[in-house]
């Protein structure tokens, strides 16, 4: 037998144990689960978890617990979130709910299931939620709405049970309750039967209800199931086969819809709609109606005569074969998309004197333009990608007293407007041009009298403005775009004068080098400028004071190095964008405070990840540019400075004292060459005072050069030669043009700077010529102080035999 041993754990280490367990278990909820607004929302989405975190805080009110795996929804998995108002449990692989899975969480309002393969839900699992207003059961294999216990969610607003296996759209009885009921979301399930039972508490229920039935396989809608059906909008694209459509149709009569949507969307299985399978939308009450059509249909002038009473028709690929009128006395709104529309505007949009938006794009063949006639009430016009050839625009909208905006952009041929081309169109409040080739007539100002005109686009529209007159008069245009053209030279700095009500200017693209100082000097109320992708260099012109309320500045893509600290200190104080993204900046310590403004105004800055250095400095994100590196060089270069300046003032000052001794250290290093190359005139030098002079000549030279043998000596006074400066005398001819030195010492001798002069030069000749030598005679006694102050002498004489004379 194996005997169980048995711990005994004491009430502390227990408790320190399911302390450190919980402590673990909190650190994974917290990894496991995102903060995305303090308190307020959690986000769990694609973390593989297979428990709800109980770290997630009781004031969260939004938590996405998406793509996990839950499989079962039991009572007390989640913690009480009692502020909890949205769910999100979508593909979480749920398979069962039991009752009361909701239970902490009562004041939901928003719950999405969304593809999960719910098996099992349990009586009551749902029907708690009493608050709920949106439920979502899109993709959960549902197969009949009365599997679903809803009967106390009286606030629900939006039931979305799309693609299901649902066979019907009848609603249980107790739905007539819920008195807020807006959307009933059915789109794409196996509904193709649709019977008067099965829209018994349709008809009951509020009359602002949509209904969706897109992609259903509709093949028969019973005569009378639509009969006091009231809805604001149903959906019936993709629900119909060619040879269901009269069927279905026919079955709509007695509907009543605010917006009717029927026709096709998908490219696949093109669907051949017979006309005459139309013929039921007669019956069917509706304001609005959308076509649509994957491919190009031909709609008769019979059918057209169907929605004679609408408020508002859109067409997708939908042509119309009719050439008689029709007038609309409700018509207020006519689309047509992708059309085959020979003459533009087609008679049938002429005349309607209630029309007040007409939209026609991407017509198929490049139409005839011809005149509108008579639309006294439409003030919007929309005619881009039509690829029109026109003028514009007084004869062609002369029965448009209203205009207020019209479209001709993008693909659209090219418009001309002529002298007198906008005059009787002072309603219009936005033209737009953008990508259509535009010729404006002698460059006059064409636009004087849309004095009402606040949007102004002629982007891409291949313009050189060479006038400064092209916008004068419109003094309540707020957005003007310009992008993607051309200015004649001297023109930009002028071209937009008076424009005073300017709020937002985009020149982007147009190859500008520099803007002048006065070219914004009127915008004092811009708020928006963009100068993407273009040349410059500098911003200069931010320093003047008409861009005092700019709030957003894109100058991204230009050739910016670098902006100066005067521009810096003077930007906009309400600036809050400043794009500088895609410019070569100059990452180097020439431009410290830029780079210093730039790391401390991120916040500022669009995209300062986007701003690099520019490869000829550093390839780098300039962010990452360190200017602390800068002061430091900066500071080793000004005590290198001070350092040099101070060594070469002290040289300076020693090189001005002592010039004179240098200057004859090169002439004797000069005559130390010269003497190599000639033999000496004389046998000694002689260096005295000049008041010495006659013991010189009558006891030293009368001794000396007649004795035997005789001494030639060399007298300053009497050998040196003349017009040479005595300096180079003394050099040349006395030191190196003789054997010895013969120094007279004297009380004259000592009192003398030429004699001291003579005698360091003498002795500096010593270090030349190893073989020279120095006799020196003390002429008469002599004080010891001032022989001191000699220090060459009192030196030499302390190391020398010396004469004196007596």
């Amino acid at each position: 037998m194996t005997s169980l041993r048995v711990h005994r754990i004491t009430l502390p280490v227990m408790w320190m144990i399911i302390t450190t367990v919980r402590a673990v278990k909190m650190n994974e909820d917290m990894e496991a689960c995102l903060e995305v607004i303090p308190s307020l929302q959690y986000s769990c989405f694609r973390r593989n978890l297979s428990y709800i975190p109980t770290s997630i805080p009781p004031s969260t009110q939004h938590l996405d617990f998406s793509f996990n795996y839950l499989t079962t929804l039991q009572r007390h998995m989640f913690p009480r979130l009692p502020f909890l108002q949205h769910l999100d449990l979508t593909r979480c692989h749920i398979q069962h709910i039991d009752n009361e899975a909701f239970f902490n969480m009562r004041n939901l309002s928003v719950l999405i299931l969304t593809g999960n393969p719910v098996k099992y839900f349990g009586r009551n699992s749902i029907n708690v939620l009493e608050k709920i207003y949106t439920l979502v059961l899109v993709d959960i294999g549902l197969l009949s709405m009365y599997s679903l216990n809803l009967q106390n969610l009286t606030s629900l607003k939006e039931l979305k049970v799309g693609t299901n296996r649902l066979f019907s759209l009848a609603l249980p009885t107790y739905a007539v309750s819920f008195k807020d009921f807006t959307l009933l979301d059915l789109h794409t399930n196996n509904i193709s039967v649709i019977r008067a039972v099965h829209t018994s508490v349709l008809r009951q229920m509020s009359s602002n209800l949509t209904l969706i039935l897109s992609g259903n396989p509709i093949s028969f809608i019973e005569t009378g199931a639509c009969n006091g059906l009231y809805l604001r909008d149903i959906n019936l694209f993709d629900t119909t086969s060619s040879t269901s459509t009269r069927e279905a149709l026919g079955g709509l009569s007695g509907l009543n819809v605010k917006k009717l949507k029927i026709g096709h969307f998908l490219e696949t299985g093109r669907i051949q709609i017979n006309p005459d399978s139309l013929e039921n939308l007669c019956f069917i009450n509706f304001e609005e109606i959308y076509f649509h059509q994957s491919f190009y249909f031909n709609l008769p002038s019979r059918i057209l005569g169907c929605m004679s009473n609408s408020t508002k028709i859109v067409l997708n690929r939908i042509g119309i074969i009719n050439k008689e009128h029709f007038y609309f006395p409700n018509l207020k709104e006519i689309v047509i998309v992708k059309g085959k529309m020979a003459i533009l505007p087609d008679v049938l949009l002429s005349h309607q004197h209630n029309l007040k938006k007409l939209v026609i794009n991407d017509n198929i063949h490049p139409p005839e333009f011809i005149s509108f006639a008579n639309l006294p009430s439409l003030d919007y016009i929309d005619l881009s990608n039509n690829n029109l050839i026109m003028n514009c625009c007084d004869d062609e909208f002369f029965d448009v007293p209203k205009l207020r905006y019209l479209n001709l952009e993008s693909e659209n041929a090219k418009i001309k407007i002529s002298l007198l081309g906008l005059s009787n169109q002072a309603s219009l409040e936005i033209l737009d041009l953008h990508g259509t080739e535009v010729e404006v007539e002698n460059e006059s100002a064409v636009m004087q009298d849309l004095k009402n005109l606040k949007t102004l686009d002629l982007s891409h529209s291949q313009i050189t403005f060479k006038s400064i007159v092209i916008f004068y008069g419109l003094s309540s245009l707020k957005e003007l775009k310009i992008a993607g053209n051309s200015f004649a030279k001297g023109i930009f700095g002028q071209l937009f004068l008076n424009l005073t009500a300017l709020e937002l200017l985009d020149i982007t693209n147009c190859a500008i080098e520099d803007i002048p100082k006065t070219s914004f000097q009127d915008l004092h109320h811009l708020k928006h400028l963009i100068l993407s992708g273009n040349k410059l260099t500098t911003m200069d012109f931010l320093t003047g004071p008409s861009l005092s309320k700019l709030k957003s500045l894109h100058a991204d893509n230009n050739h910016i190095a670098g902006i100066s600290p005067n521009v810096l200190q003077n930007l906009p104080a309400d600036l809050s964008v400043f794009d500088l993204s895609f410019n070569p900046i100059e990452c180097s310590c020439t431009q410290t405070e830029f780079i210093s403004w730039i790391i401390n105004h991120q916040s500022v800055l669009k995209d300062p990840h986007l701003m690099s250095c520019k490869a000829s400095s550093m390839n780098s994100r300039v962010i990452n540019f360190d200017p602390t590196h800068c002061v430091h060089i900066k500071r080793v270069i000004i005590t290198v400075s001070i350092l040099a300046a101070v060594i070469v003032l002290l040289l300076s000052a020693l090189l001005y004292k002592y010039q004179f001794y240098i200057h004859y250290c090169f002439i004797l290093l000069r005559g130390y060459r010269m003497s190599k190359q000639k033999e000496c005139s004389y046998d000694a030098f002689v260096i005295y005072s000049s008041k010495d002079e006659t013991w010189v000549l009558d006891e030293l030279v009368e001794n000396l050069e007649k004795g035997h043998p005789p001494i030639q000596l060399c007298l300053h006074e009497r050998d040196f030669q003349a017009g040479k400066s005595i300096t180079s005398n003394i050099v040349d001819e006395g030191i190196m043009g003789s054997r010895k030195v013969i120094v007279v010492v004297s009380q004259h001798f000592l009192d003398s700077s030429w004699c001291q002069f003579e005698f360091e030069l003498a002795q500096s000749w010593l270090v030349f010529r190893r073989n020279a030598s120095i006799i020196i005679i003390i002429l008469e006694d002599v004080e010891d102080k001032k022989i001191r102050r000699l220090f060459g002498l009192h030196k030499y004489l302390k190391n020398n035999t010396y004469l004196k004379w007596k």
